[in-house]
């Protein structure tokens, strides 16, 4: 007798109640685990925090969209880092949203939900979604333009284009990587019959008007700011060098869908038998254009971000690992066939939610016990509110005036930048990244500057000293680690610079 368990029995009525159940809860989990684990903001937030502060149009770290957007999400949730992590998480369910739309487009609604469970298993939809920053806000942009792009070229549906010209708009205003990826929908639209019929009308030149009014101040920012030059070529002794450096990058990008892999080697039909027995999801005949659709927005972004990045030497793909592998449980569902059998219902659903939870699992060990295994910093453990509050207030005993500025480390100065007075942020070492507050200006005003002591003397970094010649150090403060371990107390020295008077 053929037994189909419950899930696969919603899967087949209710896709879309799969979806949202599956989604929502992935959302919730990440939500709340920072929230217990962290006491520092992850990644980049708190600089993206200080820089959002200043509602520049462009910064040295690109476009402002993000920025700007993780600041009201901060202020809106009363100066605390919950409305950055619950605006993470509200771009990773659009993300998923978008990308069920456009997978039940192209293979059925049973299918897409398929997809979708797939792609959630992606190690960059996991703990990295909860830093907040260009990179995740692109995701969603990017899920939305393609379901727009497919309603435009595949299913000629005039009516998207304002949807598109929009999304197009706001994802060049988030990340430096847009331009290349919207270049890659315009070369696949270039290349097909249907995608030069959909060119040849006056929607797409609307559309092209609608971007340049959005982008506009962000664009006369670049021209004035001079930012346009590529970054230099590498050497011919450089090479062999930035090709491994692409290869580690773009096996890091297939290292990130293990749990895809895992998964369809343990639903594979070659070591059963009695493969019709299998409960089976089935979809309609797949449209020959929508099958180059899926591919070429699975491999493409994937291909040429890495690549791009290791010509350049970048740190990481060019516009995210969430971008580049958005399509790849699409691309999996579309070459398996029509008919996709589901085998060993019960060790697939394991294997997937400990993909899904593993990332969790991870970020529990560190933070728990990695302190007492090793002596090695977990970043998320820093007393981020604890150090703003007590440099914050400091400040003002000691001057009678709320802190306008920071400066020296900056992690701890970022940090700091978070107190509920939001002080201006300056990285001294870099100034040029921070053009709204000089050294002159902040030596005027007056602020705190903070490093990491090595000793009991509290005695500044050559460095910090040579560019604050005079500062007279305070007595180092110590602070405690979430979970202490082997590590000792964190040693922060700090030092007044008082504002002048008028």
């Amino acid at each position: 007798m053929r037994f189909t368990s419950l899930v696969v029995e919603l899967i087949r009525a209710r896709p879309r109640l799969v979806v949202w159940l599956v989604v929502l809860l992935q959302a919730a989990m990440w939500l709340i685990l920072p929230m217990l684990l962290y006491r520092s903001p992850p990644g980049d937030i708190a600089t993206v925090l200080a820089f959002g502060r200043e509602y520049q149009v462009g910064t040295y770290f690109g476009p402002p969209l993000a920025f700007w957007l993780a600041d009201i999400a901060f202020r809106a949730a009363g100066n605390h880092v919950f409305g950055v992590y619950l605006l993470a998480q509200i771009c990773a369910v659009v993300t998923f949203w978008g990308f069920y739309q456009l997978a039940r487009a192209i293979v059925g609604g049973q299918q897409a939900v398929l997809a979708v469970l797939l792609s959630m298993t992606v190690v960059a939809f996991s703990s990295p979604g909860v830093e907040f920053g260009p990179l995740v806000l692109a995701r969603p942009l990017w899920a939305l333009l393609l379901l727009h792009s497919w309603r435009l070229v595949g299913q000629n549906r005039r009516s998207a284009w304002f949807a598109w010209s929009i999304e197009a708009g706001l994802l060049l205003l988030t990340t430096s990587a847009a331009l290349g990826l919207l270049l890659l929908i315009a070369g696949f639209a270039v290349a097909t019959a249907r995608g030069r019929r959909t060119l040849m009308s006056l929607d797409p030149l609307y559309a092209l008007l609608v971007i340049v009014v959005l982008v506009l101040p962000y664009l006369i920012w670049v021209v004035r700011a001079d930012v346009l030059a590529m970054p230099p070529l590498p050497a011919i002794d450089d090479l062999s060098g930035r090709a491994m450096h692409w290869g580690g990058l773009l096996g890091g990008l297939l290292l990130a869908t293990a749990g895809i892999v895992l998964l369809v080697i343990l639903n594979s039909g070659a070591f059963v038998r009695k493969a019709e027995e299998a409960p089976i999801i089935y979809r309609p005949q797949i449209d020959p254009l929508a099958r180059q659709f899926v591919y070429t927005f699975a491999i493409g972004p994937a291909l040429f971000g890495s690549l791009i990045a290791g010509v350049f030497n970048l740190e990481r793909v060019t516009g995210g690992a969430g971008v580049a592998l958005l399509m790849s449980g699409l691309a999996v569902i579309v070459a398996t066939g029509d008919l996709v059998y589901l085998r060993r219902q019960r060790l697939l659903r394991t294997v997937w939610a400990a993909a899904v939870a593993a990332p969790a699992f991870v970020a529990i060990a560190a933070t728990l016990f990695l302190p007492w295994t090793s002596g090695a910093e977990v970043p998320t453990s820093l007393p981020a509110r604890t150090i703003a509050h007590f440099f914050g207030d400091s400040f003002e005993r000691r001057t009678n005036q709320r802190l306008r500025a920071v400066a020296g480390d900056p992690q701890l100065a970022s940090f700091v930048a978070m107190d509920k007075g939001r002080p201006h942020l300056l990285l001294d070492a870099t100034p040029e990244r921070t053009p709204w507050l000089s050294l002159a200006k902040f030596n005027e005003t007056g602020g705190v500057v903070v490093w990491r002591a090595s000793d009991t003397s509290g005695a500044p970094p050559p460095d910090i000293a040579r560019r604050f010649p005079g500062l007279v150090p305070e007595v180092p403060r110590a602070f405690e680690w979430m979970v202490n371990g082997r590590q000792p107390l964190l040693r922060v020295g700090w030092a007044i610079v008082r504002p002048k008077a008028p």
